[in-house]
This record gives structure tokens, C-alpha cells and sequence, in this order.
């Protein structure tokens, strides 16, 4: 699933981020490769920091 439009950012690219140790969305999106454009996605990426990274609505 697209997470991010802007950055074309897939859950499992941001799963892998959060995995990776990020905890915040800057960092999600800095181990990402890429930075905030519109900043829709981020409620769906803190989701998935306080999920864990275990896939959004988990």
C-alpha cells in the first residue's frame, strides 16, 4: 500500500524505516531517502510508529 504520494513511499518502506530505529516521522522520512512534501501522510506514519511498525490498523 502507497503511503506517501509525494515520495511514493510504500508501508513496507516505512515499515523497514521504523524497523530500522526510526521513532519520529523526519526520521521516517530521512531513512526513507526523502523528506515532508504535504504532509498528509504523516498521521498514517505515526500510526505506524505507535503500531510499531506492524502494518497500519494493527
Amino acid at each position: 500500500m502507497v503511503i506517501c504520494h509525494c515520495n511514493r513511499l510504500t508501508e513496507a518502506q516505512v515499515t523497514a524505516a521504523i524497523a530500522a530505529g526510526a521513532s519520529r516521522p523526519a526520521e521516517v522520512y530521512a531513512g526513507c531517502g526523502c523528506g515532508a512534501q504535504c504532509g498528509c501522510c504523516c498521521r498514517t506514519i505515526v500510526d505506524l510508529l505507535r503500531a510499531g511498525g506492524g502494518g497500519c490498523g494493527k
